[in-house]
């Protein structure tokens, strides 16, 4: 179980990298990422990331935020990340309530039971990002972009995504499965973890390549 008692964003993301463990099948995919990043970032001077799974409800948040914060914490430039899904629903207030446990920051834009929109940002900066369900194509979404799919009907339901420069398949399990359970807080936190842990390992690698 993961304490967040007085636990703020920075100290979530580099514990994670930490503890992460990682299969020689994974680190070579998040490596190729990495490798594919920076080769698009070099040759362009600016890339786009959108991580897509089916409801753009959990997974794919968790990776736009926490990618978000990782360009921050590395201090890399013209590095810009989306997210987006193959259907419409909301950014999920489990999602939520999770990342503001690890310090991140809401605040209210547009209020609907449906699909509110958030401004996402953390302490120590004053850039933020928009939070909301939206398709993988919507116009929030900048082009062109390297594609990150993060859950399995995504990969399945879009075999095709145009205007995409790359695409990677980074699964992960879904925590909806813990939904009005005691373990709900505890599963989503193991999911925000291996996702902060995965995304500190990709662009810290970048970061390392740059310098």
């Amino acid at each position: 179980m993961i304490n967040t008692k007085n636990i703020n964003t920075k100290i979530f993301f580099e514990e994670a990298r930490k503890e992460l463990i990682l299969t020689e099948e994974r680190k070579d995919l998040l490596l190729e990422i990495a490798d594919t990043i920076l080769e698009e970032y070099l040759d362009r001077e600016k890339i786009n990331l959108n991580f897509i799974c089916t409801h753009n409800s959990r997974r794919s948040q968790f990776a736009q935020v926490w990618s978000f914060f990782a360009i921050e914490y590395f201090n890399l430039r013209n590095m810009f990340t989306y997210s987006g899904g193959t259907e419409t629903t909301s950014f999920h207030r489990n999602t939520v309530k999770c990342l503001q446990k690890t310090g991140f920051i809401f605040s209210v834009v547009d209020f609907s039971h449906q699909n509110p929109r958030y401004l996402v940002s953390f302490s120590g900066t004053k850039k933020s990002i928009l939070g909301f369900s939206k398709l993988y194509d919507h116009p929030q979404n900048s082009y062109p972009f390297i594609a990150i799919t993060t859950c399995d009907n995504a990969d399945k339901n879009c075999p095709y995504i145009p205007d995409a420069i790359e695409r990677f398949h980074l699964p992960y399990n879904d925590p909806k499965a813990s939904d009005n359970t005691d373990l709900t807080e505890e599963t989503y936190l193991e999911t925000s973890k291996q996702v902060a842990g995965e995304l500190f390992f990709v662009f810290e690698k970048i970061h390392q390549k740059l310098s």
